[in-house]
């Protein structure tokens, strides 16, 4: 199965929270997406490893993504290393993305900024014919995406472009809530964590509101990129 978009994130929810509007955009737009989460968040202080893979799925359906898959990675404890990377290069050969869209270059969690640079080398190890990966009993080709972006997270990084989303904010904060688990819920007797407030899930429509403003649109995410972009004209600009 070929995709035109592979997300991946370190833990579930993270796609959600980092560029789920864009991702909703795109899939209404024809293109054919898809989610790898690197592990199940199973030291998330609230909710289970299992009903994280419950919400991962719910959150899936509302995004309409063709296929999500987890790569069971330990959560807090993955590393970037050869076994690692060819867990990523298999999914990365197996969708044969476009354009891969991966965790925040730097930020709060640990995992973020790991997994950041364990996709973002996976994805260029991925373009090398002699590293040689076998999934379901098949040799697999030698496959390099064209683009890798990073979403932005915790931290207010300086995107280096953003993406209009308007239209797509309601059903963004729809799919995070599908993490009923991990987020605002005034009834929930859980331990309170950063991302439990009621200030965090408003921080996610006021980013919005804010960078959306900087391009005169009502809502937009944020991304940084490996190298410079190439426009065909100054009218893509506009």
């Amino acid at each position: 199965m070929k995709l035109d978009i592979l997300a991946f994130g370190a833990h579930p929810d993270d796609v959600e929270l980092g560029c789920a509007g864009t991702i909703l955009k795109e899939v209404s737009l024809g293109k054919k997406v898809g989610i790898v989460d690197l592990t199940r968040g199973e030291l998330g202080t609230r909710g289970t490893a299992e009903t994280r893979d419950e919400e991962a799925m719910a959150a899936a359906k509302i995004l309409g993504v063709t296929v999500r898959e987890n790569l069971r990675m330990r959560d807090g404890f993955f590393v970037n290393d050869e076994k690692h990377q060819l867990e990523v290069i298999k999914m990365i050969r197996k969708y044969k993305p476009e354009i891969v869209l991966c965790n925040a270059i730097d930020d709060r969690h640990i995992d973020h900024g790991r997994g950041s640079k364990l996709v973002s080398d996976s994805c260029f190890l991925s373009g090398l014919m002699k590293i040689e990966t076998i999934l379901d009993g098949e040799k697999q080709e030698a496959w390099r995406p064209k683009l890798v972006y990073h979403y932005i997270q915790w931290k207010n990084l300086e995107p280096d472009f953003v993406v209009d989303i308007t239209g797509f904010e309601e059903k963004k904060i729809e799919a995070v809530m599908a993490y009923k688990t991990q987020f605002y819920d005034p009834n929930s007797k859980e331990p309170a964590t950063p991302i439990t407030s009621k200030n965090f899930m408003e921080s996610l429509n006021y980013r919005a509101q804010d960078l959306g403003r900087l391009v005169g649109k009502d809502f937009a995410e944020g991304f940084t990129v490996e190298r410079c972009l190439a426009v065909n004209s100054l009218e893509n600009l506009l």
